[in-house]
């Protein structure tokens, strides 16, 4: 099986020579809860209803679930969870791992992510800055594409550093980078109330695009809203210059790199 996605063994639970324990759908429920949470009485029996798993039953009618029942549970329970696979293409899968086959590789769904436009020295350009994407992230999609938790998305929110848009609930691009790169900072002990002084500056530095640009804004003619966004755009991408620029020396001065 592709990736670390669990496998469920072929047999569909119906005999395996080294899985003699039967479980009811209590013990069933335990074992799946951990990894997944939701996880009801119910849903199990409407997997079953799909023909994802075929429990023994009992003379009196009770389901008893085998160690591949689980598997195939839990498997199913994944491909919905992370790839929102539909249940006719997990009963595909499945139908493959039946026959000794492998499943056709399975590609995440996640919306498609702008690149952001660099220079020839790395950062980002006045194309960058002029850059217009529509992507519109859900809570969970961010968590997903971000590969962090809840616990920290709280935390940079909490700070004004990712912000979702008003009346929608959604995330761009611009906060799932700052989530990624906070992700990234917390590699080295920075946590998001580290991050303030970040965001203190990034506002000082609109102030003084603000300034730059604001004469352009009162023009009445056709053209001064153009000129006014490319002053911005390109006015943004030489503040972030010099500000890295300066950063870059002050390490140098500081000795913690060679100049």
């Amino acid at each position: 099986m592709p990736g670390s996605q669990p496998q469920p063994d072929p047999s569909g639970g119906s005999s395996h020579p080294d899985d003699t324990a039967r479980m009811n759908i209590g013990q069933v429920l335990d074992l799946l809860r951990p990894d997944f949470p939701t996880i009801t009485i119910p849903k199990i029996r409407f997997l079953e209803d799909q023909g994802h798993i075929k429990p023994e039953r009992t003379p009196s009618g009770y389901r008893k679930f085998c160690t591949a029942d689980v598997d195939r549970l839990r498997y199913v329970l994944t491909m919905q969870r992370d790839h929102y696979l539909p249940h006719k293409v997990i009963r595909e899968h499945l139908d493959a791992i039946d026959r000794g086959l492998e499943p056709p590789p399975i590609e995440p769904v996640v919306p498609t992510v702008p690149t952001v436009a660099l220079g020839d020295d790395g950062l980002p350009s006045p194309a960058s800055f002029a850059r217009r994407d529509a992507v519109r992230l859900s809570r969970r999609e961010l968590l997903k594409i971000a590969e962090i938790d809840e616990a920290l998305l709280a935390q940079l929110e909490d700070y004004g550093l990712v912000t979702a848009k008003p009346g929608t609930g959604h995330y761009d691009t611009d906060a799932l980078v700052i989530a990624q790169t906070a992700r990234e900072l917390g590699q080295f002990g920075l946590e998001p109330r580290h991050l303030r002084a970040f965001r203190a500056a990034s506002d000082r530095e609109v102030g003084l695009v603000e300034q730059v640009v604001a004469p352009l804004h009162r023009g009445r003619d056709a053209g001064a809203r153009a000129r006014a966004d490319e002053t911005v755009e390109t006015v943004a991408a030489l503040s972030v210059r010099l500000h890295a620029t300066l950063v870059k020396a002050g390490l140098a001065r500081a000795g913690l790199r060679r100049g």
